[in-house]
């Protein structure tokens, strides 16, 4: 570990958090055991319901949670069952019926207020009179489940990523795609970047360390959201922990301003944990793979208490694995919890929290350097350019909370609050230069050092909706407020040996990565670097039914934004930043037209800002990011939302990008500064389509392209041309790219097996530094077979044909990294 890390404070919120939660813990028991659901009694009014045709127990589940009643029946009842849906302004009672016409089931009021269902009235023999239904009890006390476990499917019925509001992807007047538990599960993903590479539309590219570039139609995506809480990507890529947690990610592409307020065009990632079960539910996994890769996991989830009031979730999972790297592991471990209680029939409260610790020791930071023309060294994969004593680790606490209070005729508050307590110690090193020597050999120089990140955020968000009968009609309006607010502590230095800042100097054609000594970090001093974020928002959108067929959504967004930057060389302050944004407006419009039950046709525009911190050549700050989404498409709904399918046509516009200029044109003490970028135009076209085909084989299968240029030219310097008008930009993104996955349960006595594959195919990438990599296409297998109903056995191949190349591309002194060559896992899964 460098000296420097020696005075810094111990990572204590774990201690904290812990409190926390034991203390919720205890609140959340006492407050549901002491708060026995208490039955409706007084007659309900009528209110608007707008609950299209569908699954019959997912459309009974719907009505009895927007009107706040209990209805319980056992699910087989309905198993098979569609309904016609109910739009218009009923009593419960009556929307209940009308879901259950022709049916042949009939709905029983019991004493209280609540409700029971049973077959409609038979002749029954003598002996058949005492008989009863086996009775399930489905409560109302929230929305129905939009979690993706335990249904075998490769899409979901709803999302909540572009719109506050939770609607179908036929509904949705933007792309949206989702990588579902299954999916999870039987592709063997297990960090966010497993899940973002199958992600329809979004491209990953490794760029040091245990870090990752997430990218969409061209553009860069700089937030994530958890739960719908957005964060800035730095502060999760420290903090989002192993995929176990989860049960689902969301991805829309284009612009979530109104979910957002601040950030890039290109799209949006929405990482939802996994919520406690009203039934007790459990699984026990564990893996070995290749490099030995050896990973273990419990997720355990039920009621608590009696009346199941009291509900509870926790996960625990472990990750040992070396690399095909020389030198490099990482050890991930993760530990979540979550209770959720009832404190009232219409009042549910969530508090939980997680702890995740990951250790990469031999972590490769600067990648693998490239002869100075850009063409790439005849070397082994396994090959690393950086000292074996690299490390890059991370460690994170996150404690969150939510209570949702249903305020009858399907109107509801929510109140959602996160803090996320992040920290990074690594100790690496990057390639300096690349030259080649009079023998004709590459030689490459080594630089280092050593860094401490500390990054703390809170997170808060009010939300109230429901439904408002205008015109003879039902319409939806959400309307919320949020704040947020991070802040940065690093401190680091540069690393050196014997006084040099030269680490090495070296032939990678032949050369030992355990020959560099352990160097000293700030010996000349520490650089530092302070950081202050706030923002605030305002924002409303309503959903008008403007007529059966036609829906309109409208929106807005205030936010108020502002980040102060300081960086300290010793005691020196300089490079001081300031963004400020006050009023910043963020409309939204978009239209979903039902051209039958099955298709509608949509459009959609929007806009998003993202301030900078960018330094102009006379020390001032680049203004911000201007970006405009215009996106057309239709989509299809089949098999009751089963499988889904869309095709769409955008276009993007982003105005202020920064444009390196040389050093010489930066005033002062700065070493770096930018000028914007004139416009860069995005436009493409996306075909997807997810879901069952048919019993027993689900897929997901995307083709993307998008192409970006630039339209304006920039004003000032571009000594190569680069920056001119109709130069392609982001060539390190492919523009073609086409993903597929499936699995097929096999009919008839080969019904415990489970088959499937995936496939990657993406065109040639570039740098602005002359790296170029070819186009290639990856092919996955898996197989699954059930021992029992409690234990099956797996296997992940991926990468079959063993096809070298690098997943991501920089300069000739790097990052350029290898993608993983052919490896398998075997995994045994166990459910209680």
């Amino acid at each position: 570990m460098p000296a420097f890390q020696a005075s810094r404070p111990v990572f204590h919120p774990v201690a904290h958090a812990v409190r926390l939660v034991l203390l919720g813990c205890a609140l959340a028991a006492s407050a549901a055991q002491a708060a026995a659901p208490v039955p409706a009694t007084t007659p309900m009014a009528a209110q608007s319901y707008e609950i299209p045709a569908g699954p019959l127990g997912r459309a009974l589940a719907e009505v009895a949670a927007a009107a706040g009643v209990a209805l319980s029946f056992d699910p087989a009842l309905t198993q098979g069952l569609s309904s016609p849906g109910v739009a218009g302004s009923f009593t419960p009672q009556a929307a209940l019926q009308r879901l259950l016409a022709g049916s042949g089931l009939e709905l029983v009021p019991r004493p209280g207020g609540s409700y029971t269902l049973q077959k409609q009235p038979q002749p029954r023999s003598r002996n058949q009179e005492g008989a009863t239904l086996a009775e399930v009890r489905v409560t109302a006390n929230a929305e129905p489940s939009d979690a993706t476990e335990g249904t075998g499917s490769y899409t979901a019925r709803r999302m909540r990523t572009a719109t506050p509001l939770a609607l179908s992807p036929r509904e949705t007047p933007q792309a949206v795609s989702v990588v579902t538990s299954q999916q999870i599960e039987d592709r063997g993903l297990v960090s966010l970047a497993d899940a973002v590479q199958a992600t329809p539309g979004l491209t990953v590219s490794k760029w040091g360390g245990e870090r990752y570039r997430f990218s969409s139609r061209g553009f860069q995506i700089n937030n994530l959201m958890v739960d719908g809480l957005p964060m800035e990507y730095e502060e999760a890529a420290l903090s989002t922990g192993a995929l176990s947690m989860y049960d689902r990610l969301e991805a829309m592409r284009g612009a979530a301003g109104l979910s957002e307020g601040a950030g890039t065009p290109g799209g949006s990632i929405n990482l939802v944990r996994k919520r406690p079960t009203r039934e007790f539910q459990g699984s026990a996994t564990v893996s070995a793979g290749s490099w030995d890769d050896y990973t273990g996991s419990v997720d355990l989830g039920g009621p608590l208490n009696e009346a199941g009031t009291l509900r509870g979730r926790a996960v625990v999972s472990r990750q040992d694995r070396h690399s095909f790297i020389d030198d490099y592991q990482n050890r991930r471990t993760l530990a979540y919890g979550i209770l959720e209680a009832d404190l009232a029939p219409s009042t549910t409260v969530s508090l939980g929290a997680s702890y995740s610790n990951e250790d990469n020791p031999g972590v490769d930071w600067n990648g693998l350097g490239t002869m100075p023309d850009g063409s790439f060294l005849p070397i082994r994969r396994s090959t690393r350019m950086s000292p074996s004593w690299s490390f890059w680790d991370k460690r994170s606490t996150t404690v969150f909370a939510d209570v949702e209070h249903r305020l009858g005729n399907g109107w509801k508050a929510k109140f959602a609050a996160s803090a996320i307590d992040s920290e990074m110690h690594m100790l690496g090193s990057y390639l300096r230069s690349a030259t080649i020597d009079a023998g004709g050999q590459p030689l490459f120089s080594l630089g280092g050092g050593g860094y401490d990140y500390e990054r703390t955020q809170r997170s808060f968000d009010a939300q109230l909706s429901g439904a408002v009968t205008a015109w003879g009609r039902s319409h939806d309006v959400v309307v919320g407020a949020s704040h947020r607010r991070s802040r940065w502590d690093d401190v680091g230095g540069g690393a050196t040996i014997d006084g040099s800042f030269t680490l090495a100097t070296f032939n990678p054609l032949n050369w030992d990565p355990r020959s560099v000594s352990l160097p000293t970090v700030g010996a000349y001093g520490l650089w530092r670097r302070k950081a202050d974020m706030e923002q605030t928002s305002v924002y409303g959108m309503t959903r008008l039914a403007v007529t059966d067929a036609t829906k309109l959504i409208l929106g807005s967004r205030l936010d108020w934004y502002e980040r102060n930057q300081v960086q300290f060389d010793g005691d020196y302050p300089y490079g001081e930043t300031h963004q400020k944004a006050s009023h910043k407006f963020t409309p939204y419009a978009g239209v979903v037209h039902a051209l039958s039950p099955t298709h509608a046709v949509y459009g959609s525009w929007t806009r998003i800002f993202n301030p900078q911190s960018y330094n102009t050549a006379d020390g001032g700050t680049l203004a911000p990011e201007q970006g405009r989404n215009l996106e057309l498409g239709i989509k299809g709904e089949y098999l009751g939302g089963r499988l889904n399918a869309s095709a769409a046509l955008f276009q993007i516009d982003l105005e202020n990008l920064p444009d390196a200029l040389p050093s010489s044109a930066c005033t002062g003490q700065l070493t770096t500064c930018y000028q914007p970028a004139g416009k860069v135009r995005s436009r493409g076209v996306e075909f997807e389509v997810a879901g069952e085909l048919a019993r027993g084989w689900q897929m997901s299968a995307s083709y993307t392209y998008a192409s970006a240029e630039r339209v304006a030219a920039a004003s000032g310097y571009d000594p190569t041309g680069s920056y001119s008008v109709g130069s392609r930009y982001a060539t390190n993104m492919p523009r073609h790219l086409f993903k597929l996955a499936t699995s097929y349960q096999l009919p008839g006595a080969l019904h415990r097996w489970k088959v499937g594959g995936s496939v990657h195919v993406q065109d040639s990438i570039s740098s602005t530094w002359n790296v170029r990599q070819g186009g290639y296409a990856l092919v996955g297998l898996h197989a699954a077979y059930a021992l029992s109903r409690q234990l099956d056995l797996s296997l992940n191949v991926n990468n079959l044909f063993d096809r070298s190349y690098y997943s991501g591309i920089g300069a000739d002194n790097g990052p350029n990294f290898f993608g993983d060559p052919r490896n398998v896992m075997l995994t045994a899964r166990y459910r209680f």
